[in-house]
């Protein structure tokens, strides 16, 4: 499977990745563990953390994703095989950008996911009280000690992460390699307004998470009444539940029934063909949601069907 480079970094990624929110929340590390070996024997390689996944569920601290993901690097032996993504700064245990907090915080993450770097390591949200060029020098010093290979910025809008592109030129610092916004077929405006310009323009990488904008892009919620036994889904998607949305639905249809595909795997393949787009991240409880996602990856679409799939999401 062909491989995308991220920025000007030597990480190269399968064009897919695994969101391991899910982990310690809607599944369990038994399941996690099938999971990430079918995602790898799939063909895929990046897998997406962060130290506060998944907090917000009653019971947890943190942690727990990560932990999972140590436990099975240790038992599968396959830590050579994938690029391990996590990030910093949401986690109250580990909150904001400052060095001292980074280097505590990779410290900790380092030890759940049981191995001594973490490929790529993400701001996972800005931090306007440190100033740019110390959050940078401690992602330097991060690097320099062979614990980060390369570093990101999740959350960032476009004003603040040129900012912080021209800190690093300026004073010679690694540079955010990689970009995480939202970005789907119903939400588009934030991402190709004013990132996807600068993105391009500089070599980023870009991993958009809520690729399936919260479960709506596999066409399983189409009314209220869908939403019932889900609430968790229900804040998310019921915003997309309008003509629009219900249009690009429309438009998902008819794409898919020419592959013999599922709206769910055109909408991941219409993020692949984007220019610029490095690689969706996508969860998966189930094996049959796996091989559903990774199905996407065998999934080539038309140019006349892109532009379908444009116009009724514009």
């Amino acid at each position: 499977m062909q491989q995308r480079s991220l920025g000007n970094s030597s990480l190269s990624i399968t064009p897919l990745a695994f969101g391991g929110n899910v982990f310690g929340w809607t599944v369990d590390e038994s399941r996690a563990f099938e999971l990430l070996d079918a995602f790898v024997d799939g063909g895929g390689n990046l897998i997406d953390t962060a130290d506060v996944y998944p907090a917000w569920v009653p019971g947890n601290r943190g942690g727990e994703s990560e932990t999972i993901i140590g436990k099975w690097l240790r038992k599968s032996g396959k830590r050579d095989q994938v690029v391990i993504a996590s990030k910093v700064g949401k986690w109250a245990r580990h909150k904001g950008l400052a060095p001292v907090n980074l280097q505590m915080a990779v410290e900790d993450s380092l030890r759940r996911l049981q191995t001594d770097h973490i490929d790529l390591y993400f701001a996972h949200e800005d931090d306007a009280s440190v100033l740019l060029a110390d959050t940078l020098g401690g992602f330097a010093r991060l690097i320099e000690q062979g614990k980060v290979r390369a570093i990101g910025a999740s959350n960032y809008g476009a004003d603040r992460f040129a900012d912080a592109l021209a800190v690093s030129k300026q004073h010679n610092l690694p540079r955010y390699e990689v970009l995480q916004p939202e970005y789907n077929l119903v939400s588009r405006r934030g991402y190709e307004t004013e990132l996807e310009p600068l993105v391009r323009r500089e070599n980023v990488g870009v991993i958009c998470y809520y690729a399936l904008a919260s479960g709506f892009l596999s066409g399983k919620y189409r009314k209220a009444a869908d939403l019932a036994g889900h609430p968790a889904r229900s804040g998310g998607v019921r915003a997309y539940l309008n003509p629009r949305g219900l249009g690009v639905l429309a438009a998902l249809d008819a794409v898919a029934a020419a592959h013999h595909a599922t709206p769910a795997q055109v909408a991941l393949a219409w993020l692949m063909a984007r220019p610029g787009i490095s690689a969706p991240i996508a969860s998966a409880t189930s094996m049959a949601q796996l091989s559903e996602l990774l199905g996407a990856l065998q999934l080539s679409l038309g140019a006349d069907e892109i532009a379908a799939l444009d116009q009724a999401s514009a």
